[in-house]
């Protein structure tokens, strides 16, 4: 059919709108919103929307910050449809690094549905990429990009508050990477987190030998140029201190703070794997950020369990010992 050219702009721009925002959304669930039309302040903007089930709702957000889209997983609150009023406290999980699963992690390797089944709280799980480090990127100081802390902590968080139904009390938590990504947001944005706790994290990245893990966690990954993310640990040293939660512990005063490790070697939940080099790093950075805390009177639940590897049963474990931390935060 022809269409008369009179009409034709009017056509293209309503077509335009039609495909910004494809809910892929199953007419057999309840609905999610029908868009997410409310962008973030720079234009961040959810591109697609799919029900997974009924409650999990995977986004995709085109993100400015990191100049391309990337994923969020929600988990809504049972009572999400039947109270369409109401504003939801937000529990944020962060996953590690290199894990293909990504921001689909936490749900495909933890009962953390099923654990938050009965609490009034939803769950964001934003990707972090391979390797974002939850961090804004050096780039020797030409360009931020990718800005996965802005992506996490001003896009996802305004794009659910606005179309989703977030509210504002927080809590975040992470294992690996992602725990120190938790203790990194919580201490750069004071005024977004209440509550924050770390499975497994790196939490002073100045210590002896980590720096030299995280330069090869990046180069393993492709990023064969790692001074890229915070340049040289010696050279751009107040770089590198800018993101150390060891060396920022005054700004998470007045939070509730949780911290666990293993030791690397073989333990009750997972007693067939061998010993490994990444959980020992975590565990001894983790008790100098422990130490440091206390040391300025910032009081800090932790939970050194002694036998445990770098894997998802103990950070599962982690998870359901933190609540009580985790909901204080959510003033729950």
């Amino acid at each position: 059919m022809r269409i008369p050219r009179r009409y034709r702009a009017a056509v293209v721009a309503l077509l335009a709108a039609a495909l910004t925002v494809s809910p892929l959304i199953p007419t057999d669930t309840p609905a999610v919103a029908a868009s997410a039309s409310v962008p973030a302040d720079d234009g961040a903007s959810v591109v697609s929307e799919t029900r997974i089930d009924d409650r999990t709702v995977d986004l995709e957000i085109d993100s400015p910050a990191l100049g391309r889209r990337a994923m969020v997983r929600v988990l809504l609150p049972e009572n999400w449809d039947s109270r369409p009023d109401q504003a939801w406290p937000t529990l944020w999980l962060l996953h590690g690094c290199c894990d293909a699963a990504d921001y689909r992690a936490w749900t495909k390797f933890t009962d953390v549905e099923e654990f938050t089944a009965d609490k009034d709280v939803m769950v964001v799980m934003p990707s972090d990429g391979a390797a974002g480090m939850y961090s804004a990127w050096w780039n020797f100081g030409l360009s931020s990009q990718p800005d996965w802390e802005t992506f996490h902590v001003t896009e996802v968080r305004q794009i659910l508050e606005r179309n989703y139904r977030a509210g504002t009390q927080r809590s975040v938590a992470g294992l690996s990477i992602g725990g120190f990504g938790a203790m990194h947001y919580a201490f750069r944005h004071p005024e977004l987190f209440g509550a924050a706790a770390s499975y497994s994290g790196m939490l002073n990245t100045l210590s002896f030998g980590v720096p030299g893990l995280i330069k090869g966690i990046l180069v393993r990954e492709g990023v064969w140029n790692w001074t890229a993310l915070w340049g040289g640990e010696l050279l751009t040293n107040a770089l590198w201190r800018s993101h150390n939660p060891y060396d920022n512990v005054e700004s998470l005063r007045g939070k509730a703070l949780y911290v666990s490790s293993g030791n690397g070697l073989p333990g009750d939940l997972a007693p067939d794997e061998g010993a490994d080099a990444l959980e020992p790093a975590a565990l001894g950075t983790s008790q100098q950020f422990v130490a440091k805390l206390q040391a300025n009177g910032l009081p800090v639940t932790s939970d050194f369990y002694g036998n445990g590897t770098h894997d998802w049963p103990y950070w599962e474990r982690a998870l359901h010992r933190s609540w009580p931390t985790l909901a204080q935060g959510l003033g729950m």
